[in-house]
């Protein structure tokens, strides 16, 4: 949480999958109360390994509205989780600490993250390449287009590092799907870092990264997490070991910029087809729970209701929080938006979007929006113009 910048802004990295609709309202609220600030002012981010939560009160409760076998989140454990935090969150305003300088390092990840679109030996334009790739024939695709470097924003005190929040934008699974919850091998580097300097608080977050993943240099072993953490890690004391401070001239300025970005409205994503697959006894499970999800943020979306870009900005760097899996690419944006400044942008923030795709990658007809994309055509205009807005914002007079 940060102080003297006007009301607190509060920044929660969370090691689940996603935070969607009513159950990322909740996290602002509650965060919101505990830091006597307003919502807006709460950014809250997931983390994304797919070993770990998702949550949208909605959709669960319209899975048990209609008795359907499906399941999404336990509420109870929910709120729990929330209220936890903001306790923590109280506890940590007893001793606040302060920072006179900001530190800005970066440094390249090297066999982490590659695209999951490749072009195959036929100059096929194929879109598999997941988090876990055994084929050794598409690993061995080049990495295509990723952002390959690890950025830390750090704070300090008269010379006295305080906290850093590290990063980088993949996907953050080595293996998984086995039934067990992990922080995967982001939260191992992120362990690993704490232990070096205890009292420095360590803060990880995933950037824009919907269709990026560990794919080229990952077969799903074991083995290869702790490989993979070793890579994020070296990077992570690299970007530290780069650092420049920097010392605050002001207080750092905060703004949001609205974002709408249009439901997708296509055949089985029309509100007619997502009521059916939720209320088919045959559908499977996990259909009911798409089709749960997709309903959740149609009615949100269907208000009229905007998602927002909110940004930080230091002068020399800023901090924005992008909606659910926005693509790599609108990282690559943001930046080209601000040469010579460091921007650093966070995903997985409210995530009841699913993928947020490029046009280019409808137009190329990306298979992972088969599923999991709530958004319809249009969205690559509308985030444009809202980066444009959150980075290049008008001055007054």
């Amino acid at each position: 949480m940060i102080l003297g910048a006007g009301q607190p802004i509060v920044l929660v990295a969370v090691d689940w999958c996603e935070i969607r609709n009513e159950a990322y309202d909740r996290w602002q609220t509650v965060l919101a109360q505990a830091a006597k600030t307003t919502t807006d002012r709460v950014l809250v981010s997931s983390i994304h390994q797919h070993d770990a939560p998702v949550a949208d009160l909605e959709a669960q409760r319209l899975l048990t509205t209609n008795h359907s076998q499906g399941s999404i989140c336990d509420v109870q454990f929910h709120e729990q989780a929330v209220q936890r935090v903001a306790q923590a969150l109280k506890t940590s305003l007893q001793k606040p600490r302060r920072f006179t300088e900001i530190g800005l390092g970066q440094a390249k990840v090297e066999q982490v993250a590659s695209n999951r679109r490749y072009v195959d030996a036929d100059g096929t334009i194929k879109f598999n390449r997941t988090s876990a790739t055994r084929d050794p024939s598409i690993r061995e695709k080049s990495e295509g287009t990723i952002d390959p470097w690890l950025k830390t924003l750090s704070f300090w005190n008269d010379g006295e590092p305080v906290a850093a929040l590290s990063c980088y934008a993949t996907h953050p699974m080595s293996y998984y799907g086995q039934g067990g919850v992990s922080s995967d091998f982001v939260g191992m580097a992120r362990h690993r870092r704490l232990k070096d300097d205890p009292k420095v608080a360590q803060i990880y977050a995933s950037g824009c990264s919907g269709n990026v993943t560990a794919g080229k240099y990952n077969d799903g072993s074991p083995a290869n997490r702790p490989i993979l953490a070793d890579r994020m890690y070296q990077a992570m004391v690299a970007a530290w070991k780069a650092t420049q401070r920097h010392s605050l001239k002001q207080a750092p300025q905060f703004r949001t910029v609205p974002l709408r970005l249009e439901p997708r409205n296509d055949a089985g994503f029309t509100v007619e087809d997502l009521n059916h697959r939720l209320k088919d006894k045959h559908s499977k499970p996990f259909d009911q729970c798409l089709a749960a999800l997709g309903l959740s943020w149609r009615r949100r979306a269907d208000t009229g209701r905007a998602l927002t870009v909110p940004v930080l900005d230091f002068g020399i760097a800023q901090l924005l929080l992008m909606p659910g899996e926005s693509y790599v690419e609108y990282q690559l944006v943001a930046q080209k938006m601000r040469p010579g400044s460091f921007v650093m942008m966070i995903g997985y923030g409210e995530s009841a979007t699913g993928y947020v795709p490029t046009d280019k990658a409808l137009q190329e007809g990306d298979t992972n929006l088969r599923d999991w994309c709530w958004v319809g055509p249009g969205a690559e205009k509308a985030i444009t113009t809202a980066l444009e807005g959150a980075l290049k914002p008008k001055r007054s007079g």
